[in-house]
Parts: structure tokens; sequence; C-alpha cells
């Protein structure tokens, strides 16, 4: 007998449509490897550190993703991404310039323009969703398992939650949230 996993994301929606995205991505059996919480702040460890780098440099392989408002927590990975028609994407002398849509709220560890050394995409690629969440998962696990020398070993949980943005008011919201995330987690580390 076959076990067939049911989807979660939304029936019938192109997740490789533009729009903003909140997505969340939990460790593998809830372990609390990315770093710690004092004093209402996140401290990343080496993998957290690892993951950090891998989020960053997402718009580096992708060239219709911006990234908004982040923060990784000792279990999981809250985050918006936002993705741009191809049409609105220029590539070219050593930028990357999207389009108009929704901005990314500022953060100090938001990371979104290549620096000029950074591999530029010369045919832009529209991937879905899932397709770029899964790249993220699977960079970080490699660079985290080469470092505790267990390759294979699970990083993340196998899915991953996401939830469509649909305006300004529910992406503020949503940052909010997501800045939030360290302070709330002394209240309930396990809600959240």
């Amino acid at each position: 007998m076959q076990h067939r996993r049911r989807s979660i994301r939304l029936p019938g929606y192109d997740y490789t449509r533009a729009g903003a995205y909140f997505v969340t991505i939990k460790a593998h059996g809830h372990e609390t490897s990315l770093g710690e919480i004092h004093d209402g702040g996140m401290h990343l460890n080496e993998y957290g550190k690892i993951v950090e780098h891998a989020w960053q440099d997402l718009p580096v392989h992708y060239a219709q993703v911006e990234l908004g408002t982040f923060c990784i927590m000792p279990d999981h990975v809250h985050g918006i991404i936002l993705l741009h028609n191809v049409d609105d994407v220029v590539v070219g002398a050593g930028a990357v310039v999207v389009g108009a849509g929704l901005r990314p709220a500022p953060t100090p560890t938001t990371h979104t323009t290549p620096t000029p050394t950074d591999p530029i995409p010369t045919n832009p690629r529209i991937y879905p969703l899932s397709e770029i969440v899964r790249a993220f998962k699977s960079f970080s696990a490699r660079r985290i398992n080469a470092v505790r020398q267990a390759p294979g070993t699970p990083v993340w949980q196998r899915n991953y939650y996401e939830h469509i943005i649909r305006s300004e008011q529910e992406y503020q919201q949503i940052h909010q949230y997501i800045q939030a995330n360290p302070a709330n987690w002394a209240e309930n580390p396990r809600r959240r």
C-alpha cells in the first residue's frame, strides 16, 4: 500500500503567480538547532547562520524572487517571499531589478541586492514557490550536514506552510507578527 500525502496548497492556485507569500518552514522533529532566544531576541548559532545565508541567497538564484521580512527561530523560519512576473525582471549589467508590487518592510537582516560578483541569471525562468522553498531547504540542509558531518540527515520537515498575502494591510500584519516572533517565544515556544 502506497502512502499518499495530502497537499496543503490551495487547490487550483498557480504558485508561479506574482504576489507575496508568507512561508513557515519547520525543523525536523521540532529540533531547536538554529539558535536560542535571549532577552527577546534571536541569537543564531552556526546552523542558524547557514540558514540565514541560504535564505538571503535566494534572489541570486531566482531572479523573480524578492525577500521581505524574515525571522529565523530556534526550530523554524518565517519569511515573506515576493514573486515577480518574468516581464518585470530586468537582468543585465550586474543587477537584477524587479518591477512594481508590494515592497518588503525593511528589517536589519533583509538582504535582497546581489553583490557585483554574484552570478546573475541571464535567462530568468519563473519557478513555483514550492521549487524556491525546496531549493532553500536543500541548500541549507546540505551545508548544515557538511558541518555536522552527517550527510543525508533530515534538517527540515517534509512540507512547509504558506499563506497568500492578499493586501497591504495583511502584509503589514504579517510583517509585525514576524518581527515580534522572538519576543513572543518565551510566552509559548511550541506555538510559534
